[in-house]
């Protein structure tokens, strides 16, 4: 179902959640000075969205999305819907690899609204009893995630509930461009972070269907130092970007998507996002299962937080891109440069890669 409502202000939707829940309160961005060292450049900074409520950066976007979703159904604001919680409300559906099935589910439980999360059949019983217990219905889904993205379309169409999707076929989707805009917080936060003229000169990114990627492309626009790349990291078992952004539009990529990168396993572009990295001139690089794999280990080495493959995988493809001249070259990075990467979800200790804090 397209919502065609523009999406609130960045400050409104950062002052909205933090309404909700102190721990939507800004997120610390750190200096890797090791890190930087180790890669040759000028300086590393990571912005740690593990500190995120939830454990990810997708509170920002599944949450907010939600309950926009609610309150314009309800024909009410969203402080009047959350105060009255009223019965009767539809579900809110989603399709997830995880996370923001959780932040839809979240959304759902501040407005007293049912929700239900599509999961595919690669989605760890630890990433779906954490959904169950922001009290949403699970649905497993045989096959990959786009397969859980159709499964949750469909129903409703069929009238089950209201979809809050991250990704769509439709450029002009107005629940998919609420949830960019809510992961535009992030971009508001580090702009606010970064003092003087040291601004980054490079994002490096983690995309799975590219909404991320998307937001922060948007959210930093004009900001980050020359050369001013973003650029879009994913894995090579999943890489559905980059036949994207050279065809236009959304492509379908085959496999299973079976990758170490979970929260990345996409096989197809969403439109909106497609729209936004092409106007801004974004890079895809592309990263194999052990610089995937290597990463958070890198990234805990140099006094960063504990995060999994997905979270560290914006660094994993700094680490692969300044390993080889050539691509370093093609992205004008060199000894000056000024690195930015986003721990996109933290990860318990043990070291489990497939388990996030509360």
């Amino acid at each position: 179902m397209t919502q065609s409502a523009r999406s609130q202000p960045v400050p409104v939707i950062a002052a909205t959640l933090r309404a909700l829940d102190p721990a939507y309160a800004p997120t610390p961005l750190l200096p890797l000075p090791a890190l930087a060292r180790r890669l040759g450049v000028a300086q590393v900074l990571a912005k740690d969205e593990g500190r995120r409520r939830l454990g990810s950066f997708k509170s920002l976007g599944g949450t907010y999305a939600g309950l926009t979703a609610l309150a314009r159904a309800a024909g009410l604001e969203l402080p009047a819907l959350l105060a009255a919680r009223p019965s009767g409300q539809p579900a809110l559906l989603c399709a997830s690899d995880g996370n923001h099935g959780l932040a839809v589910a979240a959304a759902a439980r501040f407005a007293g609204a049912p929700a239900r999360v599509f999961l595919h059949a690669g989605v760890p019983p630890v990433r779906a009893r954490r959904i169950v217990e922001e009290g949403a219905e699970i649905v497993r889904i045989a096959g990959t995630y786009d397969d859980a993205v159709e499964a949750a379309a469909a129903a409703a169409r069929s009238g089950a509930g209201l979809l809050v999707a991250d990704t769509t076929d439709d450029p002009d989707d107005g629940i998919v461009r609420d949830v960019m805009a809510g992961y535009g917080v992030m971009a508001a936060e580090i702009r606010d972070q970064i003092e003087g003229d040291a601004r980054p000169t490079h994002l490096f990114v983690q995309a799975g269907v590219g909404g991320l990627a998307a937001a922060m492309a948007e959210g930093l626009a004009g900001w980050l130092s020359p050369p001013g790349l973003v650029v879009a990291v994913e894995p090579e078992r999943a890489a559905c970007l980059a036949p994207a952004l050279a065809a236009g539009r959304p492509i379908r990529v085959p496999g299973d998507l079976h990758t170490a990168a979970e929260m990345l396993s996409c096989g197809e572009a969403s439109a909106p996002a497609l729209a936004v990295l092409r106007r801004h001139g974004a890079r895809v690089a592309t990263v194999t299962e052990a610089e995937l794999m290597q990463a958070p280990q890198v990234l805990a080495e140099a006094g960063g937080p504990a995060t999994t493959p997905s979270g560290a995988a914006g660094l994993a493809g700094a680490l692969a891109v300044l390993a080889d001249p050539v691509r370093a070259g093609a992205l004008r990075l060199d000894r000056d440069s000024r690195l930015l990467v986003l721990v996109t979800e933290g990860a318990l200790p043990g070291g489990d890669p497939e388990v996030l804090p509360r």
